[in-house]
């Protein structure tokens, strides 16, 4: 006779055999609870009830003996009453449908706008808030489920400046730059050019690491800086860069001679930029005229970085070069963002991507 250990002591009763259709029933009526730990432990009676050892059942199912032999306790004093979780008992469910659908328009605003001095929410202060909307109060840990169940997560906010053009104006140049895009072709080449920031302090992001371990990170102390200008080709995907010392109207024009080089046999050139003041220097137009037309610059709406398609590479570039780096050197670093151009293929070309391995 097969002995299940409890907290109670040794039961001296087994799991009758069953016969198969009883079993899958079990099965069924596990599923149909709609909680997953539910049906697995009605999975578990039914395997024991296949004369499947305790053992046997835990290596199949991926659990703890000890959890099998709980579970097959529970029937054996309770029937399948015993399998159902033991919180159905404790009232009527709190984070309702109505409470979630509040919980979502809650998250859609901020503590200010409810009349409440700190800026960010807590769990705690959820709880408060819903609580003086109506609804019952509940713990924190519930509200921690909650906001499990409507997908929340806990992130960075991203800031943003407001354009100051009218929607219309904004609408307008944006939808000429997107036709424009679409007419990319060889003999008149789509590029958008941006400039980026590099800086031997390492930019610190999120990393994994073992729970109760902190990754550091050691900075050179005396930071150095460095900046590229990008230009990335809309029809090929491939991104062309320089760099200098300084970020100026010079690294600009410096840009502008390289794309003059690389498209030898393009008829025109359309270049995006942003309203950065080096991009309308009076030495950036001397360099656009000695080329006689075959640079156009084109100049997005102010404050509209998401529609400048190299920013997004300097998100990768930022997240596979300098974040958490431990180059000691600028020389290395600038090694490392130029490997990581020169393998840059623009997503919207490619099916599927992999990280660049940079070498040690």
């Amino acid at each position: 006779m097969r002995k299940l250990n409890t907290k109670e002591g040794p039961v001296d009763r087994k799991i009758p055999r069953m016969a198969r259709p009883q079993r899958r029933r079990l099965i069924r009526q596990g599923r149909k609870s709609g909680d997953p730990a539910t049906a697995q432990r009605f999975q578990i009676v039914a395997m024991l009830g296949a004369s499947k050892g305790v053992t046997e059942v835990a290596r199949s199912l991926d659990v703890a003996v000890a959890h099998v032999s709980r579970t097959a306790q529970r029937f054996v004093r309770d029937g399948t009453g015993g399998l159902y979780d033991r919180r159905r008992g404790n009232g009527t469910r709190k984070a309702t449908e109505e409470f979630l659908r509040a919980l979502v328009l809650l998250l859609l605003s901020s503590p200010p706008d409810h009349g409440w001095m700190r800026p960010t929410w807590t769990r705690e202060l959820l709880c408060l808030q819903m609580q003086q909307q109506g609804f019952a109060r509940v713990a924190v840990c519930t509200m921690g489920r909650a906001l499990w169940q409507v997908g929340a997560r806990l992130g960075t906010p991203k800031p943003i400046v407001l354009c100051p053009w009218p929607t219309a104006r904004r609408e307008r140049v944006l939808s000429e730059i997107r036709r424009l895009e679409e007419r990319a072709s060889a003999q008149e080449p789509v590029l958008y050019s941006d400039e980026i920031d590099i800086h031997l302090n390492p930019k610190i992001g999120r990393d994994w690491m073992l729970r109760g371990l902190q990754r550091r990170v050691v900075t050179p102390g005396k930071n150095e800086k460095f900046y590229l200008a990008g230009a990335l080709d809309v029809r090929t995907g491939k991104l062309l860069t320089t760099g200098a010392a300084s970020k100026n109207a010079a690294l600009f024009c410096q840009l502008l001679r390289l794309l003059t080089a690389r498209y030898r046999r393009a008829r025109r050139i359309h270049l995006i930029v942003d309203n950065y003041v080096i991009h309308k220097a009076a030495a950036v137009q001397r360099v656009l005229a000695s080329f006689a037309g075959r640079i156009v610059l084109h100049f997005l709406a102010p404050y509209c970085p998401d529609h400048n398609r190299i920013e997004r590479v300097w998100l990768d570039l930022h997240a596979n070069v300098t974040r958490n780096h431990k180059c000691t050197t600028m020389a290395k670093l600038l090694s490392n963002a130029r490997r990581f151009a020169d393998a840059y293929q623009w997503r919207a070309n490619l099916t599927q991507r992999t990280p660049l391995r940079i070498a040690a």
